[in-house]
């Protein structure tokens, strides 16, 4: 919801040289939590990693209006992050628990189609409130959203079978605690996919203002939603062909929308290549998920979810600052930013030409 209005919030701070920060930092501080909250997923149990994720939403929403300067944005905006790092991690573990092999990237399609409704309404809403009220009320907004995710985690079962009680060991991580080997390769595919999420969520507000589109919402709308259908399509696809091949037609999918928009030079260009660029993420998304929950021990699934989310926010943050860096506030850099991330998305086409499809074969013979 407050994503597409932060650039132009941090420039009204004095903060417009760091604005490749506004993503980096959340998705730093969500990457950095991840072992914590996979092991804690693993141990506590789902429900309660995904309530810590709701509660730190709620209330560093709250404090975007009164610490309304710019070292006091940029430390929020790295504690917004720990939301993400606990939330998806616990949820997608409950997910995995609950739903058969055979039908896990459908359900990881489902699951995610429902995280894409609210990244499509979040923006949309936000942007279309920013043109009617202050900020702050765009702040305390998506603040109280969190309290309808606490609402309806009070009413959930929690699926972990043999919880322990939370203790500091828990907090001391191991090496192998910390990033799961058995599914690096899903991982890595995602990090160079995630590149260009950074990229979009960083420099399409200005270059929607460049291009005279007054919603900067507008786009994140328009992508979301184009994802909605084609994830569970790409799910089942996944289940019944296997996770690769969808995979390549995912990054195939990224590559041609990251060209395209940064060809665009009006509202329906860039509108149509937003759907295309969604229909990459719905692609890639609940596959990846379901990959990696296929590559993962039952008792180490908190822990392989949690090196996936590392790798998507690696991704996101570092194609965060490096577009941030090469746009340098200076319209002439964006066909540059765009282009280049489209080269990092056809690396990770390239890679899944060399990895073997495992389509058919048990769970047990896929690890």
């Amino acid at each position: 919801m407050i994503i597409p209005e932060l650039p132009a919030y941090l420039t009204s701070l004095g903060g417009e040289d760091y604005k490749g920060f506004i993503i980096a930092l959340f998705t730093l501080s969500a990457g950095l939590s991840r072992p914590f909250s996979g092991k804690l997923a693993d141990k506590i149990g789902r429900i309660p990693v995904m309530m810590i994720g709701a509660s730190v939403c709620f209330v560093v929403g709250m404090l975007y209006p009164l610490l309304s300067f710019v070292g006091g944005f940029l430390f929020l905006r790295f504690a917004h992050g720990f939301s993400t790092g606990f939330t998806p991690t616990g949820a997608s573990a409950y997910v995995a628990d609950i739903v058969p092999y055979q039908k896990r990237g459908e359900a990881m399609g489902l699951f995610s189609l429902f995280g894409s409704m609210g990244m499509a309404a979040g923006p949309a809403i936000g942007g279309w409130l920013a043109t009617l009220f202050p900020l702050e009320t765009v702040f305390y907004v998506s603040a109280f959203t969190a309290i309808f995710s606490i609402l309806i985690l009070l009413k959930l079962k929690e699926t972990l079978p043999n919880k322990e009680r939370i203790s500091l060991n828990m907090f001391k991580l191991k090496k192998d605690e910390i990033i799961e080997k058995r599914v690096l390769v899903p991982s890595g595919i995602l990090f160079l996919c995630a590149f260009s999420f950074g990229v979009v969520l960083t420099i399409i507000p200005d270059f929607s203002t460049h291009l005279g589109i007054e919603n900067k919402g507008l786009f994140f709308g328009v992508f979301t939603l184009s994802s909605l259908g084609i994830r569970l399509l790409a799910g089942k696809t996944s289940d019944r062909y296997g996770r690769v091949p969808v995979m390549r037609a995912a990054s195939a999918t990224l590559v041609c929308a990251m060209i395209l928009i940064g060809l665009a030079e009006s509202k329906i260009a860039l509108m149509g290549s937003g759907i295309l660029f969604g229909c990459a993420v719905g692609m890639y998304s609940p596959t990846t998920a379901a990959w990696v929950v296929d590559l993962s021990l039952e008792q180490f699934r908190g822990r392989a979810l949690a090196t996936m989310y590392i790798a998507l926010e690696a991704g996101i943050g570092i194609g965060a600052l490096v577009s941030g860096f090469l746009f340098a506030n200076s319209a002439d850099n964006f066909q540059l930013v765009f282009l280049s991330s489209a080269g990092i998305a056809g690396l990770a086409f390239v890679g899944l030409l060399f990895v073997r499809n495992k389509q058919g074969v048990a769970l047990e013979e896929y690890m």
